[in-house]
């Protein structure tokens, strides 16, 4: 059988710019493994109504290829999408693509040195090195709520919205308030009969400055050499600066907390709502958002903010912490993904230990997701993740986090081809190490200070997140360290 020199799982931004940047490389030999029939990942399956990402534009496409036909200062869906088609285009990856290949299962062969995927329906394929590249918000969270199956109508998740649903004149239940339902929301309520949106939380809301590039505006981005490069500096050390008041500086915070406070009072007159509406914790302890409609569309007459949780669902609709049943037609679950379940349900089997081979999710699920920089595993050898364990963000763009781990992999692979050896295994005292430092810092960020959030797993600990700078980031993926690896 023949052995692809790297397999790349997933047909997002990080499995595109790891491709396009190992061939350029000189790595020829690549196939990208993608489950469903396009690419784009997260931005092919987000298709609900309003759906947009609150990275500004300019931060929102890869450095060596910057997209000139940003219309707007924050992108919509279709916007992205089309940008990740381009680029598939651009650089010729559509050859280098299965589609449909669901990869279910991976095995190191030690005999081998390579790696054995186990694709759904199709023969097995072996692998010198893989990179993972299946994203964190692509398996939807639903509570596990008793009477979840009783419900009499249609229900689903933002992730997987129904536009055979017919939402005009409807009851509908929105459960959560994160970062899509603040986008999905206020697009149904104007058609629906009635909407009661579920709050166990309140957020911190910033307004969206998001006016429609003009003319003049969109040829200049587009004719102007370097022009969307400052730019794109430019929001890039704004983030940063916000990034201070995640890692400790009660200025910022203090900065943060006075806008949104702003923002809120500014669209909300009544009291009442506006203390049902004000956070308990830090700016940034939970997710940041952004939106302009939100608050408006709370105080509209055919919607209801409810402020506690959901008990249980009945046939008729859904019951509330309190026990008071809230009729409706549809459930729409903005319930977020499971961000913590780095690599599930795939199973991945590394190296033996004590006769039985270690499996990845298995590992993760006993103890700390632990990591060299995110990218690579201790036992699991010539394996890289993209946007692994404490490598997500909350002040910047992940697709730059996702441009440095490339690098990161890139140089792996040319020290390995140098010393002529076939596998990278790192050392346990390193990732242990490395692990270590992850926590202590999380110790000092906002996302330490008492509050409860999808960032964390189920012990609390939050894995998911990088604990400082992006730059700092950069600095340390820039040069791959042989010496960390066996």
């Amino acid at each position: 059988m023949k052995i692809i020199d790297v397999a790349i799982v997933g047909a997002g931004f990080g499995g595109l710019c790891a491709a396009i940047r190992l061939r350029e490389s000189g790595v020829d030999n690549v196939a990208i493994l993608e489950r469903s029939g396009e690419v784009g990942g997260t931005w092919r399956d987000n298709v609900y109504p309003g759906c947009a990402c609150d990275v500004p534009s300019h931060m929102y496409s890869f450095s060596f290829e910057p997209n000139t036909r940003w219309t707007r200062p924050y992108p919509q869906q279709p916007e992205i999408q089309d940008y990740i088609l381009r680029l598939t285009d651009t650089y010729r990856l559509r050859p280098l693509i299965r589609f449909h290949s669901d990869v279910r299962s991976m095995r190191w062969l030690p005999d081998r040195s390579c790696w054995e995927l186990a694709v759904e329906g199709q023969p097995p394929l072996l692998a010198r090195h893989v990179v993972l590249a299946t994203g964190p918000l692509s398996k939807p969270a639903i509570p596990d709520l008793p009477g979840l199956g009783s419900f009499a109508g249609e229900t689903f998740h933002s992730g997987h919205w129904r536009h055979d649903v017919n939402l005009k004149g409807k009851r509908i239940a929105v459960v959560g308030t994160g970062a899509s339902a603040i986008q999905f929301v206020p697009e149904i309520a104007p058609d629906a009969a009635h909407v009661d949106v579920f709050q166990r939380t309140a957020a911190w809301v910033m307004p969206r400055w998001d006016k429609p590039y003009g003319a003049a505006r969109l040829w200049l981005y587009r004719h102007v050499p370097g022009l969307q490069r400052l730019s794109r500096w430019r929001v890039y050390w704004f983030n940063e600066m916000v990034g201070m008041g995640f890692m400790g500086s009660r200025r910022v915070q203090n900065m943060l907390r006075k806008l949104s406070g702003h923002h809120l009072q500014r669209q909300v007159a009544d009291p009442a709502l506006r203390q049902a509406l004000t956070p308990d914790f830090n700016p940034g302890c939970k997710r940041l958002l952004i939106s302009n409609t939100w608050f408006p569309t709370l105080q509209r007459p055919n919607v209801q903010l409810v402020t506690q949780g959901v008990a249980r669902i009945a046939p008729e609709g859904v019951v509330g912490a309190d026990g008071v049943l809230y009729p409706c037609d549809v459930i729409v679950w903005g319930t977020g993904f499971k961000a913590t379940e780095f690599v599930a349900p795939m199973q991945v089997y590394g190296e033996s230990a004590n006769g039985e081979p270690l499996e990845l999710g298995k590992l993760w699920g006993a103890q700390p997701a632990a990591t060299r920089l995110g990218i690579a595993v201790a036992g699991f050898p010539n394996l890289f993740l993209l946007v692994g364990p404490n490598t997500g963000l909350g002040h910047n763009s992940i697709i730059f986090m996702i441009e440095c781990q490339v690098h990161y992999v890139v140089k792996a692979l040319q020290s390995l081809r140098a010393s002529g050896k076939n596998a990278l295994r790192l050392r346990p005292d390193v990732q242990r190490d490395d692990y270590a430092v992850m926590q202590q810092k999380m110790k000092s960020t906002v996302w330490s200070s008492g509050c409860k959030s999808w960032y964390q797993n189920a012990q609390g600990e939050i894995d998911t997140l990088w604990p400082g700078y992006t730059w700092e980031y950069w600095l340390q993926t820039r040069r791959f360290k042989a010496s960390e690896y066996l």
